[in-house]
């Protein structure tokens, strides 16, 4: 290997890890925050995090989806729902720490999990799949055989956020 791959290799590792503690790292702050705006705010980082693990795992059509969907749709619509839905003095959501005990727990559980199955799966030491094709032929599906459910779903948005709209608006 020359020192070009090694320096490629060891950038992309740093990358992921970065990525990965800031994901964690705003995960825990969506679920402990007690204000609901920046508890979205941070769940926007956590899923823009998640969408640079998948650039680093060179799986770009899963990160620009991830971004589109997820960033672009889902956090747009509950920050729209937070917004339409609660009052100023609302905003900050009581907090209790009944189940914190049986969360660590759970946590811990999961933890563990995760490592062994980490350390028991045998890992493909193989070049990664080029999905150019799949991107394609997803787009050609997309703007072709299932464009009428694709405007469907929009249109099914919509009426969710026009909803939110009328239920927030009676109460004035």
């Amino acid at each position: 290997m020359n020192i070009d791959a090694i320096c490629s290799l060891v950038l992309s590792n740093m990358a992921f890890f970065v990525l990965a503690a800031i994901g964690i790292i705003c995960g825990v702050l969506v679920v402990t925050v007690r204000n609901l705006v920046h508890a979205v705010l941070f769940l926007a980082v956590f899923l823009l995090s998640v969408a640079g693990l998948f650039i680093t795992l060179e799986a770009e059509f899963l990160a620009i989806i991830q971004v589109f969907i997820f960033v672009g749709a889902i956090v747009v619509l509950f920050m729209f729902l937070i917004m339409l839905t609660y009052k100023v003095s609302d905003m900050a959501v009581p907090q209790g720490n009944r189940l914190k005990g049986a969360a660590i727990v759970v946590s811990g559980v999961l933890f563990c999990l995760i490592f062994y199955i980490m350390k028991a799966m045998k890992w493909n030491e193989t070049a990664p799949i080029t999905i150019t094709d799949d991107v394609a032929r997803i787009g050609k599906l997309l703007l072709g055989q299932y464009v009428l459910p694709f405007e469907l779903v929009s249109f099914v948005l919509l009426a969710a956020l026009i909803g939110a709209i009328v239920i927030a608006r009676k109460g004035e």
